[in-house]
């Protein structure tokens, strides 16, 4: 919700300028033109007006208007004779950084071209707040203590806009054609979107500059740079990548990995590969990602997601969409499961401490996160149901898109005024039950999440290889009535690998890794349902979360593993008998149900949605032999 739909101008220039005029402007009609189709806002003031909820709702504030600068005042050609001055921190670069080659180290020669006339590099949290209040209107210190933010018109991911290089290396190896997420572009169409977003960060005052890692295992590290022009997009950079340490800092030299992030610069729509004036785009040879036209921060992180699903399985290291923790016997869980199905709450554990809500590979040592924060979703966050990540939003937090009250600051998690997709970027040491260095040893468990609406799937089932395989390549959930316009009945959602959007190799390559892994260690599967039970959704219930997690805890305890059971129809599902915690009716779908024909024919439905779902799979895209591909397709539901 609140995403602005493809072909329409994306996010405007709300931050970044350094000089509010003395009288400010009009806004121009060209202006209002590129936001006139944001759902739930006429224009950015709307947008902003949306923000805080005003004590008397009778009184609209007027203070926002004519306060938006136009962008042809800002496009003035600047020459730049002399290199950036740098600001480390609370220092300023002194003549001795200089002549110890300080710039020549932080702004190597990858970055030619880019020369704006002062670069932040790598301010703490507090300095990035002091820079968000003064140049971004719609930052706001909440009473928390986090950062409030708008991210403009767009509010989610553009997948339709995101573009990787077809060349040489990645011609044969990423998965190209029907059902992929990757759409391709020519080289020359990403240095044309390369220098458009040098020259927009070139005439700003300032521009923003974060150097981070990925990967907590030291022997899979990368070095990550990340240039953009607001302060919020640093600080969620700072939160979401490894923070460096001084040494580490000042020995950072040249980065693995570069994102020019000029979101609040609209794309050329006529280029060659644009739909619209927002895109996203990845050259894998290159390393460097280019963001024009969106300022929704999970596009750095999700980008930098799809590169280590590509360069990992390189490596032989298996990448994963997946939340993971460790009990206190060194037993480590996998959870998998789109937006909706609880991976962030289940994995999110006070009894086990975290590894990771997100983001992980599973290597020849064990799992390790990639990332160094958390990126949850806080639309009904409440203190009783998810306590550590109500008590991680605090100073340091960026809080994006969120709804708050005008007077206190009291944010309202429930209010979905601009979004439905509100969030909270944290470092991950903001998790109270948190284990530092974020990894672990090979899995035990891999739990497979789905939110099943039509209330056929058993809460529980342990999956057999085959069957692992085949929900993972199928990841499967469902979406409710009401949560999209047009949705009035339970919707089939599936994502391979429980992240489709983010593949960059055919999912049978993954599913193929994630199998040998599992079975070289010992990991068992289990496919996990925290949807509904006794009926479809508008006629069952939601399966409580208390049950759920009684359900999760007996898979760790061992006593799922060594419980009796039986078999389910069609989708042969191996469910138990009994579960400590759990009303033994409610592990049996069809015990719930009075209508006894009308739950075949859903369950009939579900399982044609599946098989139609996996066809484009069936050839395992050249990654495994056709006695196996015949062996996971015989998992289908019958």
């Amino acid at each position: 919700m609140g995403t602005v739909p493809d072909g329409d101008q994306a996010g405007l220039p709300n931050g970044g300028f350094t000089t509010p005029p003395s009288s400010p402007p009009r806004v121009e009609q060209s202006l209002l033109d590129m936001i006139a189709h944001q759902p739930r806002a006429p224009n950015l003031h709307g947008l902003q007006r949306l923000q805080k909820k005003a004590p008397d709702a009778g009184t609209a504030s007027k203070e926002l208007e004519g306060m938006e600068r136009s962008l042809s005042a800002t496009l003035t050609s600047v020459a730049r004779r002399r290199g950036p001055t740098v600001t480390r921190g609370s220092l300023p670069a002194s003549p001795r950084d200089e002549e110890s080659g300080f710039l020549a180290n932080h702004w190597p020669a990858s970055d030619a071209g880019l020369k704006p006339t002062t670069v932040f590099h790598n301010l703490s949290p507090a300095e990035l707040y002091e820079k968000a209040l003064q140049f971004d209107r719609s930052a706001h210190v909440v009473s928390s203590g986090a950062l409030a933010v708008i991210s403009g018109a767009k509010t989610g991911r553009s997948p339709k806009d995101k573009r990787v290089v077809r060349d040489g290396e990645t011609d044969a190896n990423v998965w190209w054609g029907e059902g992929s997420p990757n759409l391709e572009m020519d080289e020359r169409s990403f240095l044309i979107n390369r220098e458009r977003a040098v020259d927009y960060l070139n005439i700003l005052d300032h521009v923003y500059v974060f150097d981070g890692f990925v990967n907590w295992d030291p022997a899979h590290r990368m070095k990550v740079r990340v240039v953009c022009a607001l302060a919020y997009h640093a600080l969620f950079m700072h939160n979401m990548l490894i923070r460096p340490t001084r040494e580490e800092l000042e020995n950072f030299g040249v980065p693995d990995f570069t994102i020019y992030n000029a979101g609040p610069f609209p794309a050329n729509r006529y280029s060659n590969y644009m739909s619209s004036s927002t895109t996203v785009d990845i050259h894998i040879s290159r390393r460097e990602m280019v963001i024009l036209g969106t300022q929704y921060a999970g596009e750095m992180k999700k980008g930098i997601f799809s590169v280590m699903h590509y360069l990992m399985p390189l490596q032989n290291i298996l990448s994963l969409h997946s939340g993971c923790n460790i009990g206190p016997k060194g037993d480590v869980s996998l959870f998998f499961g789109l937006s909706g199905t609880g991976k962030t709450t289940l994995s999110t554990d006070p009894r086990r401490p975290l590894i990771g809500d997100d983001e992980h590979c599973w290597g020849p040592n064990g799992v390790f996160n990639i990332e160094g924060g958390c990126y949850a979703k806080c639309i009904g966050l409440k203190p009783q149901s998810e306590p550590e990540i109500h008590r991680a939003i605090r100073f340091g937090t960026v809080l994006e898109n969120v709804v708050f009250e005008d007077d206190t600051r009291e944010v309202d998690f429930d209010a979905n005024n601009i979004t439905e997709n509100t969030r909270a970027s944290y470092p991950i040491h903001y998790i109270d039950n948190v284990r530092l260095p974020c990894t672990g040893p090979h899995p035990k468990n891999v739990i497979l999440l789905c939110c099943d609406a039509f209330g056929v799937l058993p809460p529980v089932s342990r999956l057999s290889e085959p069957q692992a395989m085949y929900h993972f390549i199928s990841g499967y959930t469902a979406k409710v009535a009401g949560t999209e316009v047009g949705v009035t009945e339970p919707e089939a959602t599936f994502s391979a690998c429980f992240g489709g959007a983010f593949l960059l190799w055919h999912p049978m390559k993954y599913a193929a890794m994630l199998a040998e892994k599992m079975e070289k260690h010992g990991a068992t599967a289990w496919l996990v349902n925290t949807g509904w039970a006794g009926g479809s959704y508008g006629t069952g219930n939601r399966i409580k979360l208390s049950f759920t997690r009684a359900i999760i805890d007996a898979i760790h305890s061992g006593e799922l593993l060594a419980a009796e059971y039986t078999n389910t129809p069609v989708f042969n599902l191996k469910v138990p008998k009994k579960c400590p915690g759990v009303p033994s009716s409610l592990l049996m779908p069809e015990a719930q149900w009075a209508d006894k024909a009308e739950f075949r024919k859903t369950l009939d439905n579900l399982a044609d949605r599946f098989r139609r779902n996996f066809v484009q799979y069936e050839g395992g895209g050249a990654y495994i032999s056709k006695d196996i591909a015949d062996k996971i397709k015989g998992a289908a539901p019958v």
